[in-house]
């Protein structure tokens, strides 16, 4: 590394972030990269540690060390290079990866990690602004047809590595849009727009074909679809959402998280929501359940739409501030975490059960709930034990509820069932080594074979996605060949 003592001289520098009471007056995003100065120091930290941990939990292999240092040599076309040698879509992973690179940093064993993705996000849009980054179609074409279903960062990055490969690529996606939760399930002040239609627009000066409004399975039969393409990659994702099987479920003001996040961006996108169905947490007591980032999202959402107040409850105990012993580096540190929406107002709750909820006239009024002690555990298993604090049941007024509690993989009716592919254990559409399904000819990847999983997943399922199907292309062209 050019500077071998950077991890001693110079301290971690976060991007600076909009006060939280002014951003939340917006949707757009608030943060600003630190000038160039301060970005080569910070790739200066990076150690030259010798077995680089972070490429270990990077899910996509970025080759983060060598970026680094370019970075600190003032090298950025070179640091782009390398940047986009493992990852197609650096400019959404260098916005909302939760960067388990930084977790597996050597340098986040008893000091600050490298800012690897305030880094990463600093060299794609500096190439953008330095108009490095143009379109670059294939110099030739393979004559082979493939069809990808859904235009998520799985769908999305299939499509560009084999068009890169010279194959003809069509994108299906049957919402308006592209980009799938890209687009319409991560807000947009994480995540603006143009940022997806801008790398969307390259594709398509590539050759890359996208269409809109079509539902493969509904609008369009899986035989035509193969029938046209010499190849099909399944990348629908995990749409079925966890839902809360209790009494008073059915109340009018209790949503899906996803239900609430889509119509919110489709209205920032000029779609107006019929007003019968607008989710609104204006003046209102907003409740999500669920931990995660989707419910991170909701709290951020309500509170841009102006909510009187916002709590999140969590069924899991709260995690410790530092890591556990059984949870060593450089795994994923399963610790106490505060985002961006939290800073902006949210009540955190954990170990809270919600039992029922009650209203009147088909509209929720309370939720009901009692707190949980996880502290035994299975004397078999050594899982700990949920159960119910006795005398703990409260009730909590409120006017929306937002269930944030994950998914259980791709919806079953229309794509899945019509091309007849099998299912594993966990629901979701079981792929060999190669990514191909148990239809000859019929890969998938992302969230509808991994099931729920990070952007930077769905990107590295995308990739491998493409190589079995490259190589399915070849080899079935070796047979054409040799048969004439």
């Amino acid at each position: 590394m050019g500077e071998v003592k950077g991890f001693l001289k110079y301290k971690r520098e976060e991007y600076v972030k909009q006060l939280p009471a002014e951003r939340v007056k917006h949707w757009d995003e608030f943060v600003n990269l630190p000038v160039e100065t301060s970005l080569r120091e910070q790739g200066g930290r990076c150690m030259d540690c010798g077995i680089p941990f972070c490429q270990w939990g990077c899910p996509v292999g970025n080759i983060i060390p060598s970026w680094n240092d370019l970075v600190y040599r003032g090298q950025w076309k070179e640091a782009l290079e390398r940047l986009h040698r493992t990852n197609n879509f650096p400019e959404f992973t260098g916005r909302v990866c939760p960067a388990p690179c930084e977790n597996s940093c050597t340098l986040s064993i008893n000091n600050p990690a490298v800012t690897i993705k305030n880094i990463e996000l600093a060299v794609i849009e500096r190439a953008y602004a330095d108009g490095l980054i143009k379109a670059e179609p294939p110099k030739s074409r393979s004559g082979m047809k493939v069809a990808v279903v859904g235009s998520g960062p799985a769908g999305l990055a299939c499509a560009d590595q084999l068009n890169k490969k010279g194959h003809k690529v069509t994108v299906y996606e049957k919402n308006e849009f592209i980009g799938g939760l890209l687009t319409l399930g991560i807000p947009n002040y994480k995540l603006e727009k143009e940022v997806v239609a801008r790398r969307v627009k390259r594709m398509e000066q590539e050759g890359v074909t996208f269409k809109t409004g079509v539902n493969v399975g509904v609008d369009i039969e899986p035989a035509a679809l193969k029938a046209q393409h010499d190849a099909v990659v399944l990348c629908g994702g995990a749409e079925q959402p966890r839902d809360i099987a209790i009494p008073g479920r059915a109340l009018q003001g209790i949503h899906f998280a996803m239900e609430y996040l889509s119509q919110q961006t489709r209205k920032l996108l000029g779609v107006k929501p019929d007003a019968a169905r607008e989710i609104n947490a204006r003046g209102k007591r907003v409740v999500v359940l669920g931990g995660g980032d989707t419910g991170s999202d909701c709290v951020g959402t309500a509170n841009r739409q102006g909510a009187l107040w916002v709590k999140q409850f969590e069924l899991m105990p709260r995690p410790e501030a530092e890591r556990a012993n059984d949870n060593p580096w450089p795994q994923w540190a399963l610790v106490y975490r505060t985002s961006t929406a939290h800073e902006e107002g949210c009540e955190r709750d954990y170990g809270i059960a919600t039992q029922r909820f009650t209203g009147q006239d088909g509209r929720l009024q309370k939720l009901h709930a009692a707190r949980l002690d996880w502290s035994q555990k299975d004397p078999v298993t050594g899982r700990a034990l949920m159960k119910d604090v006795a005398g703990s049941e409260f009730a909590l007024e409120c006017d929306l509820v937002f269930l944030a509690l994950g998914f259980l993989g791709p919806l079953k009716a229309g794509l899945v069932e019509k091309f007849g592919v099998e299912l594993d254990s966990r629901g979701n559409v079981k792929s060999d080594g190669n990514k191909m399904t148990t239809v000859p000819g019929v890969f998938t990847a992302g969230d509808m074979t991994r099931g729920q999983s990070l952007v930077v997943w769905a990107i590295n399922e995308g990739r491998a996605a493409a190589e079995g199907v490259h190589q399915y292309l070849l080899s079935g062209q070796k047979k054409k060949e040799s048969r004439s």
